[in-house]
């Protein structure tokens, strides 16, 4: 069922090698990045619940209907006929072959008791807006595998501008937006913010919740993405923006976010620090993409160039948004780092034991550089085993080694 002009996505391989072996995959990820139409590349079949509604009526009386059809067989946004879950596990169990289902969906409903894990049968695969590799904005010659792996960066001219990365994070990673001008595609970003407030959000539990106080916390996480923001700092924001959100109200909207994936925790990573610093375990917080907060702050590149610190946030989201895809490429994830004692790594990219620490820079000056190195490798002296390479991620400059070793690596230069 593959169309044309489709735009391959770093996540199509992981895809691919995952019908081989499990009997069903969940491809999940915050709505419009994607997932349905890299789906329908491996499906034969498919059943798109969100627009054909007398088959999800149908669904609803008995879910297996929804499952004859040529293998792979696509049940895209699955989760508004719930049950579809189970009867694809027992489905899977009686032909004992792997590839029978890819189940996709954009929000991850509240537990269900009476919804069998999946485990050993359903294998998950997040997906996630374009990164800058898959919209054709990177020239991918700096590979994080590679790095990983210990070959030497390729030297590379610098391949931008400040103003191009300003408007790339704007526009954002959504296939949707990348043939339209930079405007709208910022209108759709803030109508994008509007729907999850006041429609998306009931998706994950059915429970309807203030639309105008959704949106001020989602305005309060766009102001604070890419840091470790607390909810109580969150409630105070959202009050500045005239909807003041209950304490106890934070959390359980914070977690409908997340089970949109609109919001994506960069979870802790602990390390093994010799010294008695102990690792602080709150995630840092981020928008799925970074043309979503800069909707929620109201912010077009003009804006961004003129506040280097508003800029410096959405800047690490959209690394973070970029490496995460390449990461998880190779059974990898992206995690943060910061001690008691404040000293931090804004990007740890993790495989087990193993780690590379990134710094992540605006401004790619040598005082900026200089700085940025010294304090990574201050840290990595302290941890009981030895980084995979240290690197510092910048948004224009050329790609090159320092003397010290740390890599120099523009965010438009880095692929999987």
């Amino acid at each position: 069922m593959a169309k044309s002009h489709y735009m391959e996505r770093v996540v199509d391989a992981q895809l691919q090698r995952a019908l081989r072996g499990a009997g069903a995959v969940v491809l999940e990820g915050t709505k419009a990045c994607g997932k349905t139409t890299t789906a329908l590349q491996f499906a034969a079949s498919s059943v798109r619940l969100d627009k054909d509604t007398a088959l999800r009526q149908a669904g609803l009386a008995d879910p297996t209907l929804l499952l004859a059809g040529a293998t792979p067989r696509l049940i895209d946004e699955w989760q508004l006929v719930k049950d579809v879950w189970n009867a694809a596990r027992t489905e899977v169990d009686d032909r004992s072959q792997p590839g029978q289902f890819i189940l996709t969906g954009s929000a991850t409903p509240a537990d269900d008791a009476t919804r069998h894990s999946g485990a050993m049968r359903f294998l998950r695969i997040t997906m996630r807006p374009m990164s800058l590799a898959e919209s054709g904005e990177s020239n991918r010659t700096a590979s994080l595998a590679q790095l990983w792996s210990g070959q030497p960066l390729a030297a590379s001219a610098d391949s931008s501008d400040l103003e191009a990365v300003a408007q790339a994070a704007c526009r954002g990673g959504w296939p949707g937006t990348l043939r339209v001008d930079l405007e709208t595609a910022q209108d759709l970003n803030l109508s994008y913010l509007r729907a999850v407030a006041a429609t998306d959000i009931v998706m994950v539990d059915g429970i309807r919740r203030d639309p105008l106080k959704v949106l001020a916390l989602l305005q309060a996480l766009g102001r604070n993405t890419a840091t470790y923001v607390s909810n109580r700092r969150l409630q105070t924001d959202s009050a500045a923006f005239g909807q003041p959100i209950d304490a106890n109200t934070i959390p359980v909207y914070l977690d409908a976010l997340e089970r949109l994936w609109v919001l994506a925790n960069q979870h802790a990573w602990g390390g093994h620090l010799r010294s008695s610093a102990q690792a602080r375990k709150a995630p840092k917080r981020h928008l799925a993409d970074p043309s979503l907060a800069a909707a929620a702050m109201g912010a077009r590149p003009s804006d961004l160039l003129a506040d280097r610190e508003a800029f410096g946030q959405v800047f690490e989201t959209l690394v973070y948004r970029d490496l995460s895809v390449y990461a998880q490429a190779s059974g990898m994830a992206v995690r943060a780092f910061q001690d008691s004692k404040g000293n931090e790594i804004d990007a740890v990219v993790v495989n087990g034991i193993h780690w590379a620490g990134l710094e992540i820079k605006l401004s790619s000056s040598p005082e900026v550089l200089d700085s940025a190195a010294t304090k990574l490798a201050a840290i990595a002296a302290r941890m009981t085993s030895r980084p995979q390479f240290l690197g510092i991620i910048t948004a224009v400059g050329p790609s090159y080694t320092r003397p010290d070793g740390v890599h120099v690596i523009p965010i438009t230069h880095l692929g999987i």
